[in-house]
Parts: structure tokens; sequence; C-alpha cells
């Protein structure tokens, strides 16, 4: 199946020049290799690709003709014109081409598309033509290959993939591509690319001693080393102090769970797929939790509440364990057991559009709070598979909507987004090099409620049902700690760097008096380390820029002579001489500022 896009990009001429030079690829694949049998070739996030079966493993060389070729269509001027055709007609035209051949069953039955994916409504079978090449496509396309610049087409790799994800399906050759509407914006894209591979949370991660996966112990499982834990517990506790800072509760919860917990919650029946296997406990079948909030809901449940005591806020740093399959595993960002931080809210239906405004707002403060500027929203609407009545949805969705109106927060939509038991709204935040990353998601929940049998008093004396918002607003320590680690580059802010400070003596005379001061300014709340190697100064400054650590304190003769340091900056600046406390001053206000 092909990735599903947004429907913004999709309706814009970056998204139809993409597809539209996808078909030019793979006519120049068929013209190279005319017996390759053709899959699927969509518009990607950042590019296209398209799957071929062809006689041999292509190399280097294969895509530098390719291309060549590509830009010879390109300035061809070939026109793409489209043609509704019947079934027939398009297993005639096909013959030859398996891959194509299931897609029009799929088509046919009006259970899937031509990408593989399965849609609502059975659709018309349509084709593309441009040149000598025809594909069964809906479109949208440009006009003209007159609309696509030669000069910003690049191939950018091949890989394997099979035959609509199924292993058990032929394995493919995927030609990676991308296409820009200049070659400036080509020549940005490859920068960002070589700046991402700088950045890579997991070479960044090891250069830095800062967390590790063993293969002993078993992939997708996080090993936080000393300067990581200093930084996720920096995190936890500006997390607790703003939690308890706006009316928070701090709950904590098990690892495992009975079977049924999870089949009351709807978790078996409609995520169990993303479980692990069952523990036989004593002959009774437990699970390890993948999400938190039916033992929240138990411990609201476990007194009766009143009309009085709503809204209830429960956080938790819970670690949850869910089922990825190796190959989509990646370092921090994609892990089988994380912590999230995670919270729930249970509120009178009064008070449900302050209580998530509430949460939106502390959401952004928060991300904010770490440094990201541009925060991007979307809202998730009622997915296939899902539960509770279409009005109650289209009630839930309409609040969410309501709350990023009076934000004034830009959203789109993300159609069929929500979560099985509710819509939501995901909060993206774009890194230092443009990159979107999903963190924070407020989730309603109507569901829930009903099948745990919530209530409240009244202020009539009856009994009534609570609405209820899941957040996760880091997402998960794990993952978020990687999108810091590649949007800083390793280069934390200083409120964030596990060392914060460096004293560098120039030669072991020196030693004690940087010990001295390293004594003050640890006694100020600085993190400092002293560097009493045998060593050259060049070569501990170099040892520290590589740990990216914010403050060098350079002390000679001098310094200890007058009580000060010699200031260097991680970024090559270099202050100079200052006193011990003006350092101090300046490295609180930094910190204050998170800086």
């Amino acid at each position: 199946m092909a990735k599903k896009v947004n429907a913004q990009y999709e309706s814009s001429h970056l998204f139809k020049v993409r597809h539209s030079t996808a078909h030019v690829m793979a006519q120049a694949v068929l013209e190279k290799f005319p017996e390759a049998k053709y899959a699927i070739g969509p518009a990607i996030d950042d590019g296209y690709y398209y799957d071929f079966d062809l006689p041999r493993a292509l190399t280097p060389e294969d895509l530098e003709s390719i291309e060549k070729r590509m830009r010879g269509i390109i300035q061809s001027k070939v026109s793409f014109e489209r043609k509704v055709i019947s079934s027939d007609e398009a297993k005639r035209i096909f013959h030859d081409q398996p891959f194509k051949l299931e897609l029009i069953e799929g088509l046919e039955s009006g259970s899937l598309d031509e990408d593989g994916n399965p849609v609502d409504e059975k659709p018309e079978i349509s084709i593309y033509s441009s040149g000598k090449f025809v594909d069964l496509c809906r479109g949208p396309h440009v006009e003209s290959s007159a609309q696509i610049n030669p000069a910003a087409v690049k191939l950018m790799s091949v890989a394997g993939a099979y035959w609509r994800g199924d292993e058990k399906r032929p394995m493919l050759q995927r030609i990676y591509g991308t296409v820009w509407n200049n070659p400036q914006e080509l020549k940005d894209y490859l920068w960002r690319l070589e700046e991402a591979k700088k950045r890579d949370h997991r070479k960044v991660g090891q250069d830095l001693d800062l967390f590790s996966v063993v293969d002993e112990i078993g992939t997708g499982l996080i090993l936080w080393h000393p300067k990581g834990g200093k930084i996720r517990k920096i995190v936890e506790n500006f997390w607790s102090e703003e939690h308890e800072a706006n009316g928070y509760e701090f709950v904590y919860t098990p690892h495992i769970g009975r079977a049924k917990l999870w089949e009351t919650s709807g978790h078996l029946g409609f995520y169990k797929e993303n479980m692990y296997s069952p523990v036989d406990i004593e002959g009774q079948q437990y699970f390890l939790k993948p999400m938190n909030c039916p033992f929240h809901i138990h411990i609201y449940k476990s007194s009766i509440r009143s009309y009085r005591d709503l809204p209830i806020r429960y956080a938790e740093e819970g670690t949850v364990y869910r089922y990825e399959r190796s190959g989509v595993l990646h370092g921090l960002m994609r892990v089988r057991g994380f912590t999230q931080d995670d919270a729930h809210h249970f509120c009178r239906p009064d008070q449900m559009p302050a209580e998530i405004d509430f949460v939106l707002d502390f959401s952004l403060h928060i991300l904010r709070s770490f440094g990201f500027k541009e925060i991007q929203a979307y809202l998730s609407t009622k997915p296939e598979k899902s539960v509770g009545e279409p009005e109650r949805w289209q009630a839930a969705e309409a609040a969410l909507e309501a709350s990023l109106k009076r934000a004034g927060v830009d959203y789109q939509v993300d159609s069929g987004g929500g979560a099985f038991y509710g819509p939501k709204i995901d909060l993206k935040v774009k890194d230092a090099i443009g990159r979107e990353w999903q963190l924070s998601t407020i989730q309603f929940d109507f569901t829930l409620p009903d099948r745990f049998d919530l209530t409240y008093v009244g202020d009539d004396g009856q009994q009534h049902r609570p609405y209820m918002v899941h957040r996760a607003l880091l997402g998960s320590l794990e993952r978020f700690f990687g999108v810091l680690i590649e949007h800083y580059a390793g280069a934390f802010p200083v409120w964030l760097s596990p060392v914060q400070a460096v004293m560098i003596p120039i030669a072991d005379r020196h030693n004690d008096y940087a010990r001295s001061v390293a004594e003050q300014l640890r006694k100020a709340g600085l993190r400092v380390t002293v560097d009493d190697r045998s060593e050259r100064m060049n070569a501990k400054i170099r040892d520290a820029q590589n740990q990216k650590i914010p403050y060098m304190l350079v002390v000679g003769d001098k310094e200890a002579e007058n009580g000060q340091v010699a200031l260097r900056l991680r970024g090559g600046e270099n202050p100079g001489p200052m006193p011990v406390a003006d350092f101090v001053a300046r490295a609180k206000e930094e910190i204050s500022q998170k800086v």
C-alpha cells in the first residue's frame, strides 16, 4: 500500500509535479528494461517512488542513466492525458503486467484504489498516458512535462519493498526520487538530508554516550546512560513541576493487567495486534499494558465522585509496551517499551470546552519551553474502525475544532486519523531543519466512560456520566529525547545539558584552583566537571566542544591570581576572562531563560 498524504498537499501543484515525475521515471525504467513489471508509483512527502520487478539489481550507474533519460523525456514536453476505461479494456492494456491486473481486480470489487489502499466507494478505472507510457492512475497530474523543471529532478536511492507490504509476496525494487519547483529548492532539500545525517540521534547518542540498545537485552528496549539519564531527569522534574502547578495529581500504576481489563476497555478487540502475548498467572491471562488509561479509570472509580470534585486531572509517567515489528524499530523513535507522559481529565459535560482549552494551552506552553516555536495542529477525525454513535463523534470533533479556533492555532484536518474511541488533536513541531515531528495528542473519549460505567453525582443528586480527555504531551520520553537530540544536534540548551561547564586547567599547578572554582559552581547549582588530564589545553577544549559542553572555563596563573575564569563557548566564541561571580550570573540567566 502507498503511504497516505494529507489532503492539502495532495491538492498542491508540487504534488502533481511529483506524481507526474514518477510516471516519467517509470517510462525511463521501462525503456531501459522492456521486460520489467511495474507496480505502484505514488507521490510521497518529499518526492515519489516506483516499485519494479526487474531482471537484475540496479546499480548507481543505472540510476544515473535513468535520471538522464528522465530529463530528456521532460524536455520533450509530453502531455499527461486522462481516460476513463472499463475493467475489460484495462485488463487488455495491462495483460502482461501482473501487479496491475491484481490492482484492477481490487478496483472491480470496489475495495481498493489503484495504489492498493482501501476505499469507501467503488472507484472508476482511469489511466494516464504520457508519451509511450501508460499507467493505471486517478491522478492528479500536471498538464505537460513542460511544468516539471528538469534541473530540479534527482533519483535518490533503491530499496527492497515487498509487494503490498506482505513479506510472503514478491520482493520488488523501489526507486526513490525527488523533484522540486526549482534547483535551489532541490539544493536546500539535499542540504537538509545531509544535515539530518549529522543530527541522527543514534549517532549523536553514541558519540555523546547518552543511550544504547543491546541485542542481548532486546531490540527496541532502551538503556539510558548517565548523561542521557541526567537529561531525562531534568525533563521529568520540569514536567512534574509544571503539572503540579496546573492542578494535576500524580498516580502510579502497574505494568500488567488481567485480560478482563483490556476486554472492557476494548483494546483486545481493537488493538490486540499491537499488544504482546498474554502471560499465564495462576490460570489467569495478564497482558503487558499498551496504555495507562484503564488504570487511571479505576482510580477514578475507587470513590464516589461529586460534581464539585470535577474536573479531576491524573498524570503519570507510565511505561507501556507495544508490539513493533523489528523492521520498523528505529533508535529512540520506534521502540517496544517506552514511558508515556500520560494524563487523563475527568470532567462534567459543561466543563469540556474549558478543559480542552486548558490542555491545549498547557501543551503549547510545554512544547515552546523546550525551544519548539513552529507548531502545527491536526484535527484527526473518525476512523473506519471505531466505536460510538456518529452523532457523538460529530459533537466531539466540533468541540475540538472550536477549541483550536479559540486558541487561534492553525490546523489541518486529518480525515480518519482518530483513535477507535474518539477524535483527537495532534500537535506536530518543526525542528531546526524544518522536519515535522508528532508529539502531543489531546484525545476526546466518550466511549471508555460508558464501558467502565463512570459516574458522578450531579447537583440534582442523580448519577451522571463524565467526559474524559486523554493527553500525552511529550508523546513518550524516549521519542521526545530523540527529537531533542536531532533538533539541537546534541548541543542542548544550557538548562538541559548534562554537563554545563568544564574546568580546564592549563597546567597541573592550576588543578587545585580549578577544583575550588568547580565547587563554587556546584554550590551555585551548576553541573560542572574538571578536566585535569595531562593533555594540552587545546586538546581539552576540542574534546569539550566535541562533547557539546556549553561553557569551557580555562584557568591559568592570571585567572588564579585574580579569581577569574577565561570563558570559551562551544560555538567557538571567546568572551575571555571574567570574575567567577559574573560567570555564575551569566549562566544562571541563560538557564532561567532556557537558552
